[in-house]
């Protein structure tokens, strides 16, 4: 009887790529055609409506009720006339994912039964899911359910599966954030406002300062027959074994090479879906590791960016069923290739058009460009523990300094050209008076920034923070996170840095020091102090790992470790003085990560037990018994001599298997035991730490004496697809 395994190969046979028909050839003639854009708002709503959204979107001002009504009738029509029955709100809740509940765009007329069309303001603005099921971290029990969603005009309504979308926060009864959304835009409020003070030191005509962002989503693809046949990816996106093919990306023949048909036409149709929902989508290429890939957009205001990001992994999964494939998002699915990860392309823009990473035409606009950046490396080195809280997770361990991803070890990249500048401020500049030639000669060497980046940067792909020509590159965050996570403890970290520079300098104003002066002393200071983050090397190297340790430079690999310094009396000080987090909240979510971490290895090691015990040694036992039956029929047909020359191979296999049998039963037992201990632990903090030290440990050992009765056993008895299957199998 065929297994599942090699039914799954011979469904492989028959597959072929879906045709895919573009709407037009032109992206532009059918984008954003499924958003209540500002376009489509104008031509569904009064003027008065239309101008009170905007002014919401630009200004953060509220809209009363009477608005909200003809915002309402203006979005419902336009939605059934897109074929949509029923609206949702739509909101990140504590689970990496985007949340839903419908609604039909009707009501029943009490005494009559009548049905009729109804979707109002109330219905628009506010709803009420249930907080105490979703994660909440102990501000929601179960007795105390309800929760609101409230509207968010700055990112506009969608439709999906004839649903009308309507993005919106969480929050609890109590007025607790339960989602991703308020705090990022709560730090993206803050952001603005101390940007754009430190810019009025250089530019009195900028007014608003916007955080942008464009992620770069890495993702693998696997068929859907061979992902039936694998419970673990199914139950944890991950394989828990697996021995290595013998080809994988040691040619690195796969990165940037001709995309498969079936692929190609995947990509094609989640593209056209992401462009009606107005996702700017631009590029997309293989990556390193045999069927893996990447999509990336053009950059966006933050919040858009985040709301996108987090709809495109949605659609992508929906469509690559209709292409019999199934994403991984997972950072580390397959062990000794590359992980995903989701680089995430951060910059400041002004209302005045200009990038505040990007450098100008005269030394002022560089001056400019140098304070932003000296800023941002110090705000990095300020808070390198509190921002590697943001991207650790239970997938992210395993692909953070694996020889193919950044270190835990927080630094950041700026290239040689401008380190050099940087060190020209520090020699140059002085606590004392700079003479006029001093000033002139630095300031001209300043002036020429843009010439030497354009013609010298350099990028540094190992550095989990790297400035790239016109932005920073976070490039720890993991594929499967919600980047809102992260972005909301930079913009925040920034902001504050930016706070203090502003401080310092007008204080040095007062004291009679010139502004260009003052911030030319307080840049040197900051170049200083903060000169052991940045590294201009191989991040992959163990030599940095030691060189970092000279310098005092952290490396916390696990979630229970980095999450400490999420909760650490500096981290509250700064989210509560910022306005971003209050304490409960923050130790809400330190409880919600905590418990997911948890879970996600008990699950695993409960799959892994289950596999081990239910599918791996049967079939072992089974070819075993084969090879032992083999020994007993040569010793009936030949001589004693010829038997031990025959038979020694297949007796030393016999052993060797009864070997990795018993010590995969063991391994299972004990793990198992410990999960067990770890479960009778109260405390959430101290069950993660088991969870991590005394269940996880386990889980390496026995798949590797799993893997390696994948080497021994009959092929056509193994009852899982292989890497080399699942890999390369297009």
């Amino acid at each position: 009887m065929a297994t599942l395994r090699f039914k799954a190969l011979e469904i492989l046979f028959d597959r072929q790529a879906k045709q895919v028909i573009y709407p037009s050839v032109k992206t532009s003639d059918y984008y954003g055609a499924n958003i209540f854009d500002k376009e489509k708002m104008q031509k569904y709503m009064p003027r008065e409506a239309y101008l009170s959204v905007i002014e919401s979107i630009e200004q953060g001002t509220r809209i009363d009720r009477k608005i909200a009504n003809q915002v309402a009738a203006g979005m419902k029509a336009w939605a059934t006339e897109k074929g949509a029955t029923h609206y949702t709100h739509w909101f990140h809740p504590l689970t990496d994912a985007s949340a839903e509940k419908h609604d039909a765009f009707f009501d029943i007329e009490p005494g009559t039964g009548k049905s009729f069309e109804s979707f109002d303001g109330a219905l628009l603005v506010q709803q009420e899911p249930d907080a105490s099921s979703l994660p909440n971290g102990g501000l929601r029990n179960t007795f105390e359910a309800r929760g609101y969603s409230a509207w968010d005009p700055s990112s506009p309504a969608f439709v999906v599966d004839n649903t009308l979308c309507i993005p919106t926060i969480f929050v609890a009864y109590t007025g607790e954030s339960l989602d991703y959304k308020l705090p990022l835009m709560k730090s993206l409020n803050y952001l603005d406002r101390a940007a754009t003070e430190v810019c009025g030191f250089f530019d009195k005509n900028v007014t608003k300062v916007i955080a942008t962002l464009g992620w770069e989503q890495e993702y693998f693809l696997i068929d859907d027959a061979l992902y039936q046949a694998r419970p673990d990816l199914q139950l944890t996106g991950r394989t828990l074994m697996g021995h290595a093919s013998a080809k994988d990306q040691q040619l690195s023949d796969h990165y940037f090479g001709s995309i498969p048909e079936r692929v190609a036409a995947y990509m094609h149709d989640f593209e056209i879906e992401a462009h009606k929902l107005g996702i700017p989508v631009k590029t997309r290429h293989n990556e390193v590791a045999p069927n893996q890939f990447e999509c990336a957009p053009i950059f966006e205001e933050m919040n858009l960016a985040v709301d996108h990001n987090q709809l495109l992994m949605d659609i992508m999964n929906k469509v690559a069923r209709r292409h019999n494939f199934r994403v991984l998002f997972h950072e580390k699915p397959f062990k000794g290739i590359n992980g995903s990860g989701k680089h995430c392309n951060w910059s400041m823009a002004t209302n005045t058009g200009v990038n505040l990473l990007r450098p100008g035409k005269n030394p002022k606009t560089n001056l400019q460009f140098l304070t932003f950046l000296v800023n941002i490396v110090k705000a990095v080195h300020d808070n390198a523990d509190l921002l590697r809280s943001g991207i650790v997770s239970a997938g992210n361990e395993h692909r953070l300094g694996a020889h193919e991803a950044p270190p835990a070890i927080i630094s950041a990249f700026i290239g040689t050209e401008l380190t050099k500048i940087l060190n020209e401020i520090v020699e140059r500049v002085s606590d004392k008076k700079m003479s006029a030639t001093a000033k002139t000669d630095l300031k001209l060497d300043i002036g020429r920034i843009p010439e030497i980046l354009l013609d010298n940067t350099d990028r540094n792909r190992t550095s989990p923070f790297a400035f790239t020509g016109n932005r920073f590159e976070f490039r720890a965050v993991g594929s499967s996170a919600n980047t809102a996570t992260a972005m909301i403890i930079l913009n925040t970290a920034v902001a504050r840095q930016l706070d203090e520079f502003k401080t310092t300098i007008e204080a040095l104003v007062e004291k009679g020091v010139k502004k260009d002066e003052a911030i030319f002393q307080t840049l040197r200071e900051y170049i200083i102090v903060s000169e052991k983050i940045r590294f201009e090397g191989n991040g992959y190297s163990q030599d940095w790992v030691e060189e970092a340790a000279r310098r005092g430079l952290s490396n916390v690999r696990t979630v229970p470790d980095a999450m400490k310094a999420f909760v650490s009396k500096e981290a509250i000080k700064l989210f509560n003085e910022a306005g971003v987090y209050t304490e409960p909240e923050i130790m809400a979510r330190y409880e919600v990560i905590l418990e997911k971490y948890t879970k996600k290895i008990q699950i695993e090691s409960r799959v892994l037990a289950d596999l081990s015990i239910n599918h791996i040694v049967p079939t072992a036992v089974k070819y075993q018994t084969e090879l032992i039956n083999n020994v007993r029929g040569l010793k009936e047909i030949v001589s004693a001599e010829d038997f031990e020359l025959l038979a020694g191979a297949r007796i030393e296999n016999i052993k060797v298997i009864a070997n990795h049998i018993s010590q995969i039963k063991t391994k299972v037992n004990e793990m198992i035991e410990a999960r067990k201990d770890a479960n009778n632990m109260e405390d959430g903090a101290v069950m993660a730490d088991a969870y991590d030290k005394k269940v996880k440990p386990f889980m390496s050992q026995i798949r590797y004496h799993i893997d390696k009765l994948e080497l021994i056993v009959d092929n056509e008895m193994w009852p899982l697809p292989k890497y080399r299957e699942l890999l390369f199998a297009r």
